[in-house]
């Protein structure tokens, strides 16, 4: 298995991956399925990883904005998604630790991850890749019939108080 950066190819995949989770599950809380385009448009300056294996993408992870305002762009959201009937197998961990070395590497403070409750394999890998919780929003999205509480996770890179940004946000 191979991670990489996607190619305009992948898209396909990487939208059947997630209209899986948007049409069966509560951990996407998309209503409506996604197209390939949608998804390539949002890739925009953060980074995004999948995980090939023969050709085949197996699961995508990948950054995004996590807040609008000037002040917060030295933190960003993240998430993994595996295609269904490959988990347990590693992909998530190992598409999340490219992401969050090149995160680092790129000058990001933090990173933090909602994670859609009940879901005790997510909090197990945020928990191994170095994440803490640091709040629940109760009744945080209605899918499928029910109300869901969403537990957010932050990883930090930079932990010195009086440590400056030492990048162009610009520039990534």
């Amino acid at each position: 298995m191979q991670i990489r950066p996607p190619r305009d190819d992948d898209f396909e995949a990487i939208a059947a991956i997630t209209n899986h989770y948007i049409a069966t599950t509560a951990i996407h809380f998309g209503y409506e399925p996604i197209t390939a385009g949608d998804l390539r448009a949002h890739r925009g300056r953060y980074p995004w990883f999948v995980a090939d294996e023969d050709g085949h993408v197996l699961g995508y992870a990948k950054a995004a904005s996590w807040r609008d305002r000037a002040a917060y762009q030295w933190t960003c959201e993240v998430a993994v998604y595996v295609a269904d009937g490959t988990h347990r197998r590693g992909i998530g961990t190992q598409l999340y630790t490219v992401l969050l070395d090149e995160l680092a590497r790129r000058g990001f403070r933090s990173a933090v991850a909602g994670i859609t409750l009940p879901n005790e394999a997510s909090i197990e890998l945020h928990r191994k890749l170095g994440f803490v919780h640091v709040g629940t929003f109760v009744d945080a999205g209605y899918k499928l019939g029910a109300w869901y509480p969403v537990d957010w996770w932050q990883k930090r890179f930079a932990t010195a108080p009086d440590a400056k940004p030492g990048w162009d946000p610009a520039t990534i």
